[in-house]
């Protein structure tokens, strides 16, 4: 598959920006070009420069009033850079996915022009004293409950396009030029994945499962449900109600209205905010 583009959006993170290089260097393919697109992090640029491979950095800020980073333009401008330097396949990675051995190499070989491959993602405890070896990943990653894990040598066509994830995926240039990239008015946390595939259902590209090409994700705290991009979520919420006819993100949607953060509005089919969220680990109104 010609010339191959790994493709990570940045935000701090070094440690994990670092680790994901390691890997990369260490895999039985290494990339022909690391883009690394900083969003208002120029010294993730200075550093990712400095390792093996040797990144090049994008530089994308937040436009003025933005709310939440611009992760759908980072993509997009990545992808541009990788393709104006003749990438054939582009292979997309959170800074928080280390790539296996053979994980860069199975979607270069399997990338083509009629689906996005989506390989697995085992989530990691917190890394023990001395971080992370990567040996030792992939018995410490557990897989995700709610995605599909095929086998090492299984591609599983996906049947519900909501599942899709831009944690670890990979295409060709000629399937992403269909597509059109992803779509930038949505900023901070959730929609734009589900709402990227959805485009490539209308362009003809499928999505599928790929086993042997495991990310393993590196622990960083969350909260559950994710109360800290709650305004992210009602707001990309309702560009994605506009653009498709229905809200994706139910299930946290439903948790918030049981925290009593939100309600739902059956006349208009709006979720509205009615108290202020926590913080993250913090007690439920009420409680």
């Amino acid at each position: 598959m010609g010339r191959v583009a790994v493709i990570t959006p940045v935000a701090g993170r070094h440690d994990h920006l670092a680790l994901q290089q390691r890997a990369l260097a260490a895999g039985t393919l290494r990339p022909d070009h690391y883009v690394v697109v900083t969003m208002d992090d120029a010294e993730a640029g200075r550093l990712v420069t400095r390792g093996d491979p040797a990144g090049d950095p994008v530089a994308v800020e937040r436009p003025p009033g933005a709310r939440g980073l611009p992760l759908a333009a980072a993509r997009n401008a990545g992808a541009r850079r990788a393709l104006a330097a003749g990438a054939d396949c582009l292979v997309f990675l959170d800074v928080d996915c280390v790539p296996g051995p053979r994980t860069v190499a199975r979607y270069a070989a399997l990338a083509d022009d009629t689906r996005i491959l989506c390989g697995t993602v085992g989530y990691l405890p917190p890394p023990p004293p001395g971080g992370y070896r990567l040996d030792d990943l992939p018995a410490l990653a557990e897989p995700h409950p709610a995605r599909p894990v095929p086998g090492p040598d299984e591609i599983v066509d996906a049947a519900d396009p909501a599942l899709f994830w831009s944690l670890s995926f990979a295409t060709t240039a000629a399937a992403w030029e269909r597509i059109g990239g992803f779509y930038e008015a949505y900023t901070g946390y959730g929609g734009e994945d589900t709402d990227f595939a959805l485009l490539a259902a209308e362009a003809g590209v499928g999505i599928a499962w790929l086993g042997g090409a495991p990310a393993y994700h590196q622990h960083h705290e969350v909260s559950r449900p994710p109360v800290e991009h709650l305004d992210d979520i009602l707001r990309n919420g309702a560009l994605f109600n506009r653009r498709w006819g229905h809200w994706p993100m139910q299930g946290w949607l439903e948790d918030f209205a049981r925290l009593g953060l939100v309600r739902h509005d059956p006349h208009n089919d709006s979720w509205i905010r009615t108290a202020q969220a926590p913080p993250p680990g913090g007690p439920a109104p009420g409680t």
